[in-house]
């Protein structure tokens, strides 16, 4: 007797390094026996909050949002995303110094979401500012604008903020290392809810797999994930995605773990989050 089919809603942004982590799944190039993934592209924010509900069984969220989620969900152990020594910038139109981004000072920053680790790192690094959230993809012109004195920069913007004119005044990646001795800043992960039990184990090899086809398959995944790619040509594109899915993407690392801990520990201790989150790793 054939098994019943089960379908599970896969959350993710619309961008190429999600889309090259999960080209395997969408494109059937994996035996998943009874399971269906029915991908659900939204910004990362929308997930976040999402999440919050616990409306999709396997959902990427900010690390930061995770604070807020972690009793409904487990961090599996792959599909991180972490900046290696660089991650989302702070831009403005001309040259300042951060001390004047202060809340207070007049100057306001667009933001991609409340709960995004972008946020949360440049609140970690700058201290308190006055901000307006912005989708994400439009901060770049609107700094460029001048309808903000700067902006935190994420996903492909981080590539293509120079084309505006735009100047980089600091890469919270590059910040973050500095103040840890060299760890990897952690930006997103991918979660699966609790109650999904026994299930858990064969759904998180399934995702891990579909990363790994894409590393060992990697020209044709890209060229898929080159259709998400806002702006970014070929080139641009495997250089955005390479900076986010590699090695450490098929698993955190030790260190890669730890900084999880470390960032929201910090957070909790600097007020920034209601209470230190329950971390816990599918391994």
């Amino acid at each position: 007797m054939e098994a019943a089919t089960r379908t599970l809603y896969l959350g993710h942004s619309p961008d190429p390094d999600d889309a090259f982590m999960h080209y395997a799944l969408a494109a059937n190039k994996l035996d998943t026996g009874e399971l269906r993934f029915e991908h659900k592209l939204e910004d990362i924010e929308t997930l976040n909050r999402r999440a919050l509900r616990g409306e999709y069984e396997i959902t990427a969220v900010s690390i930061h949002a995770y604070a807020y989620v972690s009793e409904r969900y487990k961090l599996l152990n792959h599909g991180a995303s972490m900046g290696e020594g660089y991650g989302p910038r702070i831009v403005a139109r001309s040259e300042m110094k951060l001390e004047e981004l202060a809340k207070g000072k007049g100057k306001r920053l667009a933001i991609p979401g409340e709960w995004t680790s972008a946020h949360l790192a440049a609140q970690l690094c700058l201290g308190p500012y006055d901000y307006q959230v912005v989708e994400f993809d439009q901060i770049p012109e609107a700094v460029a604008k001048g309808e903000f004195d700067a902006g935190v920069l994420i996903h492909e913007g981080q590539l293509t903020f120079q084309q505006l004119g735009l100047v980089l005044l600091k890469d919270l990646g590059q910040w973050w290392g500095e103040e840890t001795g060299g760890l990897p800043l952690p930006l997103g992960g991918n979660t699966i809810r609790r109650d999904l039990g026994p299930w858990i184990p064969r759904i998180s090899q399934l995702l891990q797999d579909s990363i790994r086809f894409g590393l060992e398959h990697r020209e044709e995944a890209v060229a898929y994930a080159l259709q998400f790619g806002r702006g970014l040509d070929l080139a641009l594109a495997d250089e955005f995605i390479g900076m986010y899915v590699n090695d450490r993407t098929l698993d955190y690392g030790d260190d890669g773990r730890e900084s999880v801990r470390m960032f929201l520990d910090r957070a909790w201790k600097a007020g920034l989050i209601p209470e230190p989150p329950q971390v816990e790793f599918v391994r």
